[in-house]
C-alpha cells in the first residue's frame, strides 16, 4: 500500500475547506483506499492530508489522468505544498485500514534514520513502539511507512486528544530509551492534527 502525505500552508482556509470536499470523487478511482486529514494544532494555517492507494501504479495512473481537474478547486488557497510518498511496511495496530471517521486526532512523525540503522529502527518499531501504542486506550490504528533517503512515516489515529496526551506523558521518554531512538535517528519531526471529518473520503 502506498501512503501519500501532503502538508499545505493555507492562505484561504474557507476556500481550502470547500476544495477538500471535492475529493469525494476519489471513491470512484480504481486502487484508491481512503483519505483524511485536518488542521495542525501547533502551526496555524497548516493542513495535513493522508491518502492511501493500493500501489504506486494505481496512484501514478490517477496523477496522470484525474488529479489536476480535481485539484483546480484548490487553486489560490495555499502557497506551500510538500508531498512525500511512503510504502506501508507495518501496521501499528493489527488490521490497519485507512479509515478516519472515528478519529478525532492524528499524530504524524517523520523520522530520518542514520545510515546502517534502518534494520534496527524497523525492528524497534515492531517490537517496542507498535505494541505500546496498540495497547494504549484511545489509540485506534496506525501505519508505519518507508520513504526515500531512509525516511520513515509513523501515523497514528486517536479517538481523543486526551488519550493521546496520556500516552505521551506516560510512555514516550521511556520507550525512546528502550528502543535506542537517539542511536537510530538523525531527526524526528512531526505534528498533531485535529481531524476535519468533512475532508474524509
Amino acid at each position: 500500500m502506498l501512503v501519500k502525505w501532503m502538508r499545505c500552508g493555507v492562505v484561504d482556509q474557507a476556500g481550502f475547506d470547500r476544495g477538500q470536499r471535492r475529493w469525494a470523487v476519489l471513491r470512484q478511482q480504481a486502487g484508491f483506499r481512503g483519505q483524511g486529514g485536518g488542521w495542525s494544532r501547533a502551526q496555524p494555517g497548516v493542513a495535513h492530508l493522508f491518502a492511501f492507494w493500493d500501489d504506486r501504479s494505481t496512484y501514478d495512473g490517477f496523477m496522470a489522468a484525474g488529479h489536476d481537474g480535481i485539484a483546480q478547486a484548490l487553486h489560490g488557497t495555499y502557497e506551500l505544498l510538500a508531498v512525500r510518498l511512503f510504502e506501508h511496511r507495518l501496521d501499528v495496530k493489527v488490521g490497519f485500514e485507512p479509515h478516519f471517521t472515528d478519529a478525532d486526532l492524528l499524530r504524524v512523525a517523520l523520522c530520518k534514520v542514520r545510515p546502517g540503522r534502518v534494520e534496527h529502527f524497523t525492528q524497534m518499531q515492531e517490537r517496542v513502539w507498535n505494541p505500546a501504542m496498540a495497547g494504549s486506550p484511545g489509540m485506534l490504528r496506525g501505519s508505519f511507512g518507508q520513504g526515500e533517503d531512509d525516511s520513515f512515516l509513523v501515523l497514528s489515529m486517536w479517538d481523543t486528544a486526551t488519550e493521546h496526551g496520556k500516552y505521551r506523558e506516560g510512555a514516550v521518554s521511556r520507550l525512546s530509551e528502550r528502543a535506542e531512538l537517539d542511536s537510530d535517528v538523525l531527526s524526528v519531526t512531526g505534528d498533531v492534527v485535529d481531524v476535519v471529518q468533512d475532508w474524509t473520503v
